[in-house]
């Protein structure tokens, strides 16, 4: 049964003016000038949980605007459809539900640990769980290839993990302690992974053959990846604070903050924007053309870790402090 949580009284859902103080810095990476500004005024709106200790974590957008999250330590999964939240009930409690994607029939697919498994969830409610082998599971990112395939980080398995007609298919990287954890997956079907402690990007052709690719510079942890419709390679490096790009064969480093703000979650927009979150800055960030633009969330204490950008072009996050948020396209798309 879903519960569907109404969201319409000022309480519980917001449009918050964000007051900016702009300002310019210009910081030098690898050749490359960024500039750097507080944006404009903008309007976020946001949906606070129900429960006083619900953490959404993991955020993705269907192809009809539905949003889906997970929710730790909760037993439900999340949506927002039509500016209200609805309640999904899954088999468990979910812990650390990092990996969330949705596929083109519209059901979203979630990492549970506890389960030591991969879920998928129709839009109707009905749960199907994919068991994994192994006593203990750690789990990372997920994403769906245009085959509808599942793929997700596995260090467990000490790689990335393919789940296709309910088979799963391991590639290995050979190192348990490597930390495996985000996944993408371009148009054609190449895959797209991290590897936190060794410092490398992982590339999957559509036939199995695995490369592994060391970064342009150790020691960054890269966390999150996301591919762009031209090809580029983007993900996070969380020790060094900056976004990471690879394309054509070339890597670029654009540095984001000038302290450690926390970066998690990253997603790409229609128009090219890399956006991202600052946990320890309660901001999200924008890199489009050479400037990054940072979005002061509307609390002190908000903690973006997952984004997630819809096919209208609103711009969603995962805040583990008890809300989901949402900044609308117009000021998303402004300069």
């Amino acid at each position: 049964m879903t519960e569907v949580v109404t969201l319409s009284s000022p309480s519980r859902r917001r449009l918050l003016a964000v007051s900016a103080a702009l300002g310019l810095v210009l910081l030098s990476s690898a050749g490359i000038l960024l500039l750097r500004w507080a944006a404009p005024a903008a309007r976020f709106v946001e949906y606070r949980m129900p429960g006083p200790r619900d953490g959404p974590m993991a955020i993705a957008a269907a192809a009809d605007g539905t949003v889906w999250f997970t929710i730790d330590q909760a037993d439900a999964i999340g949506r927002i459809r039509g500016g209200r939240i609805e309640l999904l009930p899954t088999p468990g409690r979910n812990y650390e539900p990092l990996g969330l994607a949705v596929a083109a029939d519209g059901s979203a697919w979630y990492t549970d640990i506890k389960a030591g498994a991969v879920v998928r969830i129709s839009p109707s409610g009905e749960v199907a769980q994919f068991a994994l082998d192994s006593a203990i599971v750690r789990l990372g990112r997920v994403a769906i290839g245009p085959d509808g395939s599942v793929w997700f980080a596995d260090a467990t398995g000490a790689g990335i993990t393919q789940l296709k007609d309910g088979t799963f298919t391991r590639h290995e990287i050979g190192s348990a302690d490597s930390g495996p954890y985000g996944v993408a997956v371009t148009s054609d079907g190449i895959v797209w992974a991290t590897l936190q402690a060794g410092g490398k990007l992982i590339r999957i052709e559509p036939n199995g053959t695995m490369a592994t690719i060391d970064l342009s510079r150790p020691g960054v942890v890269p966390t999150d990846v996301a591919v762009g419709t031209d090809g580029s390679v983007w993900f996070l490096q969380f020790r060094a604070n900056r976004i990471g790009r690879l394309k054509n064969g070339e890597f670029s480093d654009f540095t984001v903050a000038e302290q450690n703000s926390g970066l998690s979650g990253l997603a790409v927009a229609g128009d090219g924007a890399v956006w991202f979150g600052m946990v320890r800055s309660s901001s999200l960030g924008r890199l489009r053309d050479g400037k990054v633009v940072t979005f002061r969330l509307p609390r002190d204490n908000a903690r973006p870790y997952s984004l997630a950008v819809d096919p209208g072009g609103n711009v969603w996050y995962a805040d583990i402090s008890g809300y989901v948020g949402m900044l609308p396209a117009r000021f998303a798309s402004g300069p």
